[in-house]
């Protein structure tokens, strides 16, 4: 391999594959492999397609055969070391006689870690090569290594002005029909789609994932209302017995016949902390039920919440292009009050892409640990 900028190439082809495993691998790791001969041809390429399923290093090797003898393995995840659901991958690499290995992340998972040194000491080369690209694969499992707590990611609709919604309440249809399918494929790739009470007395939403053939997943829906408002009428209740439904309230509510009601109509309530936060319920829900992705739609109200506990790691966001003008309307995001520019949550911009006529942006919320 004769260049820094071919490693780059390739591993970010890893990471491509890699990433489409999403919704299908968790709670285990995206990873994507390719194999170069002796000579730095490219001659397999293999990707985690399924949890419990073979590897990607595996995969990839597997397809080289004796070809990969001499030559070179990329893989955006050290290659692990430990008996799991499958064998060591490590074995599988040493038994293919590389000369190298190229990782884009070393394993956080103390479990899983060690490959380095089990490669090195049978010979191998490794190196360590992250990429923007493998950076951006890779933040959500250290994050949930890292952290116990899954990638939460907020979903809004927006006018060019910032609003989600007119000063009424009206917000159907801010996006268009292709933005709101897409909006339909990411859940059905979460293991969780979160709203307030707000959005559900205001939208009466499903939020199921619809017009797919195949969902990845079944997303548990779980409502945050502390003061158990939410309506037996309301379409998330009516059909919490096909679709998994929580809601979050308080120890309070927990005792009233409404609670009772909710129960009998198959929705499983969870009491919240006296003072309202969110981290330690995620964190416990998360162990109970093994989510690694939220999904979150709702008003500035929840987001506020999320936003001060740090919760959110990824926005995704579909700006129209419509103007409402109307400092009444509600925005996105509330409970800041910051005064200067500096005081703001500085996000970065990861990717940026038209569903005609809407702008869809990708951003993420830097964790302070890095």
């Amino acid at each position: 391999m004769s260049s820094g900028l071919e490693v780059t190439t390739l591993m970010d082809q890893a990471a491509r594959l890699a990433f489409r495993g999403r919704g299908l691998v968790e709670p285990g790791c995206l990873v994507g492999a390719v194999v170069t001969d002796a000579a730095g041809n490219v001659i397999a390429e293999g990707r985690y397609a399924r949890f419990g399923g073979p590897h990607a290093e595996r995969v990839a090797l597997m397809k080289a055969g004796d070809a990969a003898r001499g030559g070179t393995l990329l893989v955006t995840l050290e290659p692990c070391n430990h008996h799991g659901k499958t064998p060591p991958c490590t074995e599988a690499v040493i038994e293919s006689g590389v000369k190298r290995v190229i990782h884009a992340c070393h394993d956080p998972n103390d479990l899983a870690s060690g490959g380095t040194e089990a490669l090195t000491d049978a010979g191998i080369e490794v190196l360590h090569q992250p990429t923007a690209l493998t950076r951006l694969l890779n933040a959500p499992h250290i994050h949930r290594t890292r952290h116990q707590l899954p990638w939460i990611v907020a979903k809004w609709a927006q006018t060019l002005d910032g609003r989600i919604a007119t000063r009424t309440g009206a917000s159907k249809w801010i996006s268009s029909e292709r933005s709101r399918r897409l909006v339909h494929r990411e859940r059905g790739r979460v293991d969780a789609v979160f709203t307030g009470i707000g959005t559900v007395l205001a939208d009466d939403p499903m939020l199921t994932a619809r017009d797919l053939r195949k969902p990845r997943r079944r997303a548990e829906r779980v409502v945050v209302d502390d003061s158990l408002q939410i309506p037996l009428q309301a379409k998330i209740i009516q059909t919490a017995r096909d679709h998994p439904t929580t809601v979050l309230c308080s120890e309070d509510s927990l005792k009233t016949p409404h609670a009772e009601e909710l129960r009998s109509a198959g929705v499983r309530l969870v009491r919240l902390p006296t003072d309202g936060t969110l981290t330690e319920v995620i964190r416990t829900l998360t162990q109970e039920r093994n989510w690694s992705t939220i999904l979150v739609e709702s008003g500035g109200g929840l987001m506020g919440r999320l936003f001060k506990e740090r919760l959110i790691n990824e926005i995704l966001v579909f700006t129209s292009p419509v103007l409402l003008g109307d400092q009444s309307a509600p925005g996105a995001v509330r409970g800041f009050s910051p005064e200067e520019i500096s005081e703001g949550l500085q996000l970065e911009l990861c990717a940026s892409f038209q569903r005609k006529p809407d702008v869809v942006s990708v951003l993420r919320v830097r964790d302070p640990a890095d």
